[in-house]
């Protein structure tokens, strides 16, 4: 099959670079979901053994690439709510 797609190769040039930028995408999106998966606390695998990632974030820390002028602040109706459901 590797012999068939070469000699297609050489057949048709302009197919090269169309290649390369779809090779260069999918590696980029791959490498990308991988780091996203692997460094970011809201990303989950498992639902079951915590289904609710975003009550062990820490409001202090940017979770954002960039953050300009961050201030977080309770939310007084949202943290009356929790309370009633515990």
């Amino acid at each position: 099959m590797s012999g068939g797609f070469i000699k297609l190769l050489k057949k048709r040039k302009e197919l090269i670079p169309l290649i390369g930028f779809v090779g260069c995408a999918a590696l980029g999106a791959a490498t990308t979901s991988v780091y996203f998966l692997l460094t970011k606390p809201d990303v989950i695998l498992n639902r079951t053994s915590n289904p609710e990632p975003w009550e062990t974030l820490d409001p202090s820390k940017p979770q954002k690439l960039m953050t300009i002028n961050q201030q977080w602040k309770p939310v007084e109706e949202l943290e009356l709510v929790k309370k009633l459901t515990r």
